[in-house]
C-alpha cells in the first residue's frame, strides 16, 4: 500500500477521535481560550503522531508475520500459473485511491490559494496608510476581519460601527488569522474526511465566542449586543480565510454561548481523556518486534534455521542462496515506516513469485495440493533471508516455495527513522490442480 496513503488514515483516525473528544467534553463550555488551543493542537497532533511508531514486544512462541502480500496461485494444468483477481482488484483500488486524494488535495490547495490572491488584492487596493479600517461600500457582510485589517460596510450607522469594530480588533488582537489560514491548510490536507470540517467549523465558532467575550466583559451589554447582532446578518459571500461579525450560520450558537454562566475551573480535568485515546492509537498502529532470545537460550533455538535448499537446477540464478543471512540477534521490524520495496513494486514481486514457482511434478502425481504460507526476512541489505513455512503442504511443495523466496532479487531495504532495518514478510502461496 502507498505510504502516502496510510500515513492520510492514520491521521484521519486520530482527527476523528479528537474531534469526538472535543464535541463529547469540551464544546459547550465557556473557555474558549482552551477550546481554541485543543482544536489546534489535535489538528497539528494529528499530522504528528502517525509518524510515531511504538515498538511492543511478542514471545518467541507466538507467530509473527509481517507484511502479508497478496496471494499467489499456482495452478497444476499444464504451465498455467496466474494471479488472483482479487489481488489484482486490491493493488488498482489502491492505486486509485492514491490518485483521488492527491486530485482532491490540488484542488483545496488552489481553491485556498485563489481566496488568498484575492483577499490580499483587496487589501491592496483599498488599504489607506496609517490605518487598518477599510471601508467598503456594498460589502457583502456587515464586517469582517483577516490579516491585520478590519473590513467594514460603509452603511453602518456610526454605533453599528462602532462596536463591530470592536468586535473585529478583538479577533486581530487574538491572532484569529493565523488559526484560519492553518485550518484551512489542514482542510486541504485531509478534504475526505468530515472531522476537519467539522473541526473547522467549531473553530470559527470558539473565534466568534472569544471575540463577543470580550466585548461584552469590556461594557457592552449582552442585551444590546445581541440585537446588533441579530440586525446584522446578511446572506451573501464571506471570505472562507477572514472571521466575520454577521456569519448566520453562527448567531444562534453565540446568542446561546453569551447567556451561559462560566464553566467551572475543573472543568479542565476533562482534558486527561485525552491521553488513553492517543494511547489507544498509538497502541493500534505499533510495531510488533520479536524478542531476544531468552536467558540460557541460544541463538539457534530462539530462530530455528530453515530446512536446507533444494539441489539448483540448471539455468536457475542461484546468487541469493550462496549469500549469508545477517546475524540471528537482529530483531525484524513486522511495519517501518518505509516498508521494503521490491523493484517494480508488489504486483512484480507477486508476478517474479509465480512466473518461477514450479507444481512439482511428485505432488501432481500424488494429487497434493493447499496452501503453503512462507515466511522470510527483507535485510539491511534487502535481500530475502530467514525463510522458513509457517503452513505447509507436503515436503516437496514447501521446498518449492522456500525455493522460489530464496531466489528473490534484491529490494530496496525497509527503513525506521532513515534507518535501513529488516523487515518480516509474508507470502501465500496456493498450489491447486485442475
Amino acid at each position: 500500500m502507498d505510504p502516502l496513503i496510510i500515513y492520510t488514515a492514520k491521521a484521519a483516525v486520530y482527527l476523528t477521535a479528537f474531534w469526538f473528544v472535543y464535541r463529547i467534553f469540551l464544546h459547550h463550555d465557556t473557555m474558549h481560550g482552551r477550546n481554541r488551543a485543543f482544536i489546534i493542537i489535535s489538528v497539528l497532533s494529528a499530522m504528528i503522531l502517525p509518524l510515531i511508531t511504538v515498538h511492543t514486544s511478542k514471545p518467541l512462541n507466538l507467530p509473527t508475520f509481517g507484511k502479508v502480500l497478496s496471494e499467489v496461485l499456482i495452478t497444476g494444468s499444464v504451465t498455467e500459473v496466474s494471479m488472483t483477481e482479487n489481488t489484482v482488484l486490491i493493488l488498482s483500488v489502491f492505486k486509485w485511491l492514491t490518485i483521488i486524494y492527491v486530485s482532491g488535495l490540488v484542488l483545496f490547495l488552489a481553491k485556498f490559494t485563489v481566496d488568498l490572491l484575492e483577499l490580499f488584492l483587496l487589501i491592496t487596493r483599498k488599504r489607506s496608510r496609517g490605518s487598518n479600517l477599510i471601508r467598503i461600500e456594498g460589502l457583502g457582510t456587515s464586517g469582517f476581519s483577516a490579516f491585520g485589517h478590519i473590513f467594514i460596510n460603509s452603511n453602518l450607522s456610526h454605533q453599528e460601527e462602532k462596536e463591530i469594530i470592536r468586535h473585529e480588533q478583538n479577533h486581530l488582537d487574538h491572532n484569529h488569522s493565523s488559526d484560519i489560514v492553518f485550518i484551512e491548510f489542514m482542510k486541504a490536507l485531509q478534504w475526505f474526511n468530515p472531522a476537519i470540517h467539522l473541526f473547522e467549523r467549531s473553530l470559527r465558532a470558539v473565534h466568534e465566542y472569544q471575540a463577543d467575550q470580550e466585548c461584552i466583559t469590556r461594557g457592552t451589554s449582552i442585551s444590546t449586543y445581541q440585537k446588533l447582532l441579530l440586525n446584522q446578518i446578511f446572506r451573501s459571500r464571506i471570505f472562507r480565510i477572514s472571521n466575520s461579525f454577521s456569519n448566520p450560520s453562527m448567531v444562534k450558537k453565540r446568542i446561546i454561548m453569551m447567556s451561559k454562566k462560566p464553566t467551572a475551573s475543573f472543568a479542565n480535568l476533562k482534558l486527561l481523556i485525552i491521553i488513553p485515546v492517543i494511547a489507544s492509537i498509538l497502541l493500534a498502529f505499533s510495531t510488533c518486534t520479536e524478542q531476544r532470545p531468552l536467558p540460557g537460550e541460544t541463538q539457534e533455538e530462539a530462530y530455528p534455521p530453515p530446512p536446507p535448499p533444494p539441489p539448483p537446477q540448471s539455468g536457475e540464478e542461484t546468487a541469493t542462496q550462496n549469500q549469508k543471512p545477517p546475524p540471528r540477534n537482529i530483531e525484524p521490524f513486522v511495519l517501518v515506516e518505509q516498508m521494503p520495496y521490491f523493484p517494480g513494486g508488489e504486483i512484480a514481486l507477486l508476478k517474479f513469485i509465480m512466473e518461477n514457482t514450479n507444481y512439482p511434478e511428485s505432488a501432481k502425481n500424488a494429487g497434493t495440493q493447499g496452501k503453503v504460507i512462507v515466511r522470510f526476512c527483507i535485510d539491511e541489505q534487502g535481500r530475502a533471508v530467514r525463510e522458513s513455512v509457517l503452513k505447509g503442504v507436503s515436503p516437496d511443495i514447501d521446498a518449492e516455495a522456500l525455493r522460489v523466496v530464496r531466489l528473490l532479487p534484491l529490494f530496496e531495504p525497509g527503513r525506521q527513522g532513515g534507518k535501513a532495518v529488516p523487515v518480516w514478510y509474508m507470502v501465500p502461496i496456493n498450489f491447486t490442480l485442475k
